[in-house]
């Protein structure tokens, strides 16, 4: 069979691969703690799995508009002004099959061949693939973990060119959990302005920082940088609704208008039932909201401690999301006891399952290593028992 270039050139997730190997190694009986992906463990609120229900008794199952039901929008424009300091029209607003669908969209109507898209480093897996799909180039642009992982504006000011399209940004930030403050974000602003190029802003994790830590939408900064701003957010990490498939995007009518275009002829629009969960979870009680947000602030911290008692191991403080990126430069270059020379973070996480047991994921899958991420959604008894046999394993190194 003949596949196009396009298809061709597609690589596999790797969180998706490693957690499907860990999937297929407890499906055989092994023991394995899944660290791999970024999934609340919490369970969808009652009140919204109830709106669900609700949604199919009272028989909301057919076809929706393409771009969402208006409830929706309505709910997210309140939240976004709630939230966010954001106003939009529903005509600036787009429901989409999860964020990830969102920025799908977003690239196919923006990026073409010749465009140059900057991706700060470690950035979440898909988005060189999604800009390689439509031709573009991503410009890789490296951040430093003593700048705390941050996009700079002298590293920002350096990679752009005339042929730069887009500047992607994610904070707070999968893998590393940093969260770019107010001037770190002005002056990307500045620079985006002045070089007339798009800001493409994720905020899946908004609602989970830490320490104090501000979460501001870069699109809040003013009107000239709002105006070639596109916010992308979901209902998966904050709501627990990783399998509803809500995502949506907020910008300039016109882009939003085209994307809505493109989904009309992909997927005819979101879930009806899942999109009316998503209006009750929007504007239900969110008690929940800071139940989460101590539970991860508490994991983060347990997972940090331990992590950081290992030996070879630099475990960081992240300020966001629900995971954490610790170096294992210095396990490079040792050995396992059968004389496996650990030589990348590739084969640092391949050992550690293979002989632990524990999944997690190589940094070079993000674009800087040697790390590895650890996702802490998980239960305080699970990730103790996680972050001992990686202790164990990186002490019986020689």
């Amino acid at each position: 069979m003949s596949l196009t270039r396009r298809a061709r050139a597609l690589r596999p997730s790797p969180t998706i691969a490693l957690s499907t190997t860990a999937k297929r190694m407890q499906a055989e009986g092994i023991d394995v703690i899944d660290l791999t992906v970024g999934e609340p463990d919490f369970d969808t609120p009652e009140h919204v799995k109830a709106a669900g229900i609700r949604a199919i008794r009272d028989g909301r199952t057919k076809y929706t508009a393409s771009g969402g039901i208006v409830e929706l929008k309505d709910a997210i424009r309140t939240k976004l002004k709630r939230e966010n300091g954001l106003e939009y029209g529903r005509d600036e607003v787009l429901v989409s099959c999860g964020s990830k669908h969102s920025l799908y969209n977003l690239a196919a109507v923006l990026f073409e061949a010749g465009d140059e898209v900057i991706v700060p480093a470690p950035y979440w897996v898909s988005y060189p693939e999604q800009v390689r799909l439509f031709e573009a180039t991503p410009v890789i642009v490296p951040t430093r973990e003593d700048d705390g992982f941050r996009l700079t504006r002298g590293l920002l000011e350096a990679a752009l060119t005339p042929r730069t399209r887009a500047v992607i940004l994610n904070s707070p930030c999968n893998p590393t959990g940093a969260v770019l403050e107010r001037p770190d974000l002005e002056a990307i602003a500045d620079l985006a302005c002045a070089r007339d190029c798009w800001l493409i802003s994720d905020e899946a994790y908004e609602v989970l920082v830490y320490d104090g830590a501000q979460h501001t939408s870069i699109a809040a900064l003013g009107d000239e940088v709002k105006r070639r701003t596109v916010g992308v957010y979901t209902m998966s990490k904050a709501y627990a609704m990783t399998g509803w498939r809500i995502g949506y995007a907020a910008g300039p009518s016109a882009l939003i208008n085209a994307m809505d275009l493109l989904q009309g002829q992909q997927t005819s629009g979101a879930c009806s039932i899942a999109q009316w969960a998503a209006v009750e979870a929007l504007e239900g009680p969110q008690d929940h909201l800071a139940v989460f947000r101590k539970a991860f602030e508490e994991r983060r911290d347990l997972v940090v401690s331990m992590l950081n008692q290992a030996k070879y191991l630099k475990c960081p403080t992240p300020e966001g999301a629900f995971y954490v990126f610790p170096s294992c430069a210095d396990a490079i270059g040792r050995k396992t006891p059968d004389g496996k020379v650990i030589e990348t973070d590739e084969d640092f996480v391949t050992e550690l399952l293979g002989t632990q047991g524990v999944a997690v994921v190589q940094g070079s899958a993000f674009g800087v290593g040697p790390n590895f991420r650890v996702s802490y959604a998980a239960s305080n008894a699970l990730l103790e028992d996680a972050c001992r046999k990686i202790q164990a394993f990186c002490g019986s190194l020689i």
